[in-house]
């Protein structure tokens, strides 16, 4: 499962700074949390054992059934939280993504209004990721929230420092791979070894064809996460590969 990041200077830095702003949320998650929490980045940072027994605090996932949000919902498992996924159906969701999902209890989460709004987008040649990741997650926070869950985790690999962990609107937001400044090479290793590197879904694929140009925006998303240490070269020259290869 996780393992601590040793020698490597950058990842015990952030880390560093996330210690930090875990302290800003603590009154508001609970002691239990807050103490399960800094133990886990501690044993990220410094390693040794904690104390990983069943904890009586939940936190949502957004989970897309994808590789960083499998790992996150199994990390936090693995630190003793209960878990419960949080699932937003869209029309481009593979049935056996949508199955894994409802295989992990996962809560599903309908837009209405989702398609309409990403047509408009690719009518006009606009990029849709952005408005995508916003109206899923502004769903996946509602559900939250009513579900009366304090904590909602993403599987956000580049928040890092005081955006790893912070408050929204009554919401504590943990952004759990940046939290632990993982990188896509170790999420793939906790799922199994095993991911298939592609980038995008098959709406996104059908924006490209539309509009090629849009590939470009894309690519910059990979090398930014280049560039912050969360992909390496290797797997972002495959990502990029794949963006125009569609």
């Amino acid at each position: 499962m996780l393992k601590p990041v040793g020698n490597n200077f950058v990842k015990s830095y952030r880390i560093s700074y996330n210690l930090e702003a875990l302290e800003r949320v603590r009154e508001k998650i609970g002691l239990k949390a807050y103490l399960r929490l800094r133990n886990l980045l501690e044993y990220r940072l410094r390693g040794g054992d904690f104390d990983r027994s069943p904890l009586n605090v939940k936190v949502a996932v957004a989970f897309s059934g994808g590789s960083d949000s499998s790992a996150t919902v199994n990390i936090l498992k693995w630190a003793g939280f209960q878990v419960v996924p949080v699932t937003v159906k869209l029309p481009q969701m593979d049935e056996d993504v949508l199955q894994k999902a409802v295989d992990l209890g996962a809560v599903l989460v309908d837009i209405p209004e989702y398609m309409d709004v990403m047509m408009t987008q690719m009518k006009k040649g606009s990029p849709i990721c952005g408005r995508c990741h916003l109206m899923v997650m502004e769903a996946v926070e509602k559900k939250t929230r009513e579900l009366g869950i304090g904590i909602l985790a993403t599987g956000d690999l580049l928040s890092s420092g005081l955006v790893s962990i912070y408050e929204k609107k009554n919401l504590v937001i943990l952004n759990l791979p940046a939290f632990l400044a993982l990188d896509k090479g170790e999420i793939i290793d906790m799922i199994g070894g095993s991911y298939d590197l592609s980038f995008g879904c098959p709406l996104l694929w059908e924006l490209f064809r539309k509009a090629p140009s849009t590939k470009r925006f894309s690519i910059q998303r990979v090398l930014r996460e280049v560039r912050a240490k969360a992909l390496t070269p290797e797997i972002a020259e495959k990502l990029i590969m794949d963006i125009l290869s569609r």
